[in-house]
C-alpha cells in the first residue's frame, strides 16, 4: 500500500489520484467528515480531483453514512479493512489517502480497539456541565487511562466532549479486548507546504467554497431536518457555518472565525504527522509545490527502492 497524508490544502488528493491513473492504483479515503453524504463542499470532497485525463479513479470510504450520524474510529478502522481486502484481492494497489492522522495512524499502527456504546446515563448526568468543566473531566480521565489529550478536537463542542468522556469511561471500566488487525505495509508519503503558502491556500480556498454554496449545503441539511447542533459537532465549517445559518454570529465573524480555526487545524495536522514519526513511522516528505509529475515520480522511485 502506498499512503499519502499531509495538511489541509496541499494537494494531497490530486497527487493520490493522479499517481492512481498512473500506477493502476484506487484511493481509500483516510478523512473523517468526507464519509457523510451530501456534505460536500465544507468537507471538500473535490470529487473532480478523482477525475484524470477523463478517466475516474476509484475511490472508497467517501459518501457512506448519513448526516446527523456519529461515524467513530472502530467503523472506520473495519470499514478500511474491507475496502483494502476487497482492493489487493483483486491484484490492484490501494492508495490511503487524506489528512485525518488519527484514522492514518489506527491502520498504519495496527490498532487493537473495540466499539463503544453510547451511555445515555452518562450523558444526562453530563448534560449541564460547561464546556471547561467537560474539558476538565476528561483530562483526568485521560490520565488515569494514560491516554494523551493529543489536540483540542475533543473539546471544540460540548458533544464532541461527551462522547470523549463516554469513550474514556468505557475504556476506564471495559478492559479492550483483544482484537487483532493485521500488519500493513504502507510506503508513507508526507506532502509538506510552507506554513505562509498553506496559509494563502487555506484563505483562498475557503472565500471559493463559500462562493460555491458552502452556505446553501448547510442550510439544505438543515431544512432536511438534520440538527444544528449535530452539524455543528463535525466542527470547523460545519461548526461556523452552521452557527452563521441559525442566527448566532454574523458572516463576517463566521468567515474570520473559520479561517482561524482551520489554520490551527492545519497546524494541529502537521503536529500528529511529527508525533507519528516519533512514534516510529518512517515519512518520506516531498515539497507541496514540484510540479504534479515530478511529485508522482518521486513517489513511484521510492516504491522501486524499496521493491529493490
Amino acid at each position: 500500500m502506498i499512503t499519502i497524508l499531509g495538511p489541509t490544502a496541499c494537494g494531497k488528493t490530486q497527487l493520490a489520484a493522479a499517481l492512481a491513473a498512473d500506477i493502476g492504483a484506487e484511493i481509500i479515503s483516510a478523512d473523517s467528515r468526507q464519509v457523510y453524504r451530501r456534505m460536500d463542499i465544507g468537507t471538500g470532497k473535490d470529487l473532480a480531483d478523482y477525475v484524470v485525463n477523463g478517466k475516474h479513479i476509484p475511490y472508497h470510504l467517501v459518501d457512506i453514512c448519513e448526516p446527523g450520524t456519529r461515524y467513530n474510529l472502530f467503523e472506520y478502522q473495519q470499514d478500511f479493512l474491507d475496502a483494502y481486502r476487497d482492493i489487493t484481492g483483486r491484484g490492484v494497489t490501494p492508495i490511503l489517502c487524506g489528512g485525518t492522522g488519527l484514522y492514518i495512524e489506527a491502520v498504519l499502527g495496527s490498532y487493537q480497539l473495540s466499539p463503544v456504546p453510547q451511555n445515555d446515563a452518562l450523558r444526562e448526568q453530563l448534560a449541564d456541565k460547561s464546556l471547561d468543566e467537560l474539558t476538565e473531566i476528561l483530562t483526568d480521565l485521560k490520565q488515569r487511562n494514560h491516554s494523551n489529550m493529543h489536540n483540542r478536537s475533543d473539546v471544540d463542542t460540548a458533544q464532541r466532549a461527551i462522547r470523549a468522556i463516554e469513550i474514556e469511561e468505557y475504556n476506564l471500566r471495559t478492559p479492550v479486548a483483544d482484537r487483532p488487525f493485521p500488519e500493513i505495509n504502507s510506503l508513507i508519503i508526507g506532502v509538506s507546504i510552507e506554513r505562509e503558502e498553506r496559509r494563502k491556500r487555506i484563505t483562498a480556498r475557503l472565500r471559493q467554497r463559500l462562493d460555491e454554496g458552502m452556505v446553501d449545503e448547510v442550510k439544505s441539511l438543515l431544512s432536511s431536518g438534520i440538527n444544528a447542533d449535530d452539524l455543528i459537532y463535525y466542527g470547523l465549517e460545519y461548526k461556523y457555518v452552521t452557527e452563521y445559518a441559525v442566527g448566532r454570529i454574523t458572516y463576517e465573524e463566521m468567515f474570520r472565525q473559520l479561517e482561524i480555526a482551520i489554520h490551527q487545524f492545519a497546524k494541529r495536522q502537521m503536529t500528529w504527522f511529527r508525533g507519528m514519526e516519533r512514534r516510529g513511522f518512517n515519512i518520506h516528505w516531498i515539497d507541496a509545490m514540484l510540479p504534479l509529475s515530478d511529485k508522482v515520480e518521486a513517489i513511484k522511485q521510492y516504491c522501486k527502492e524499496i521493491q529493490s
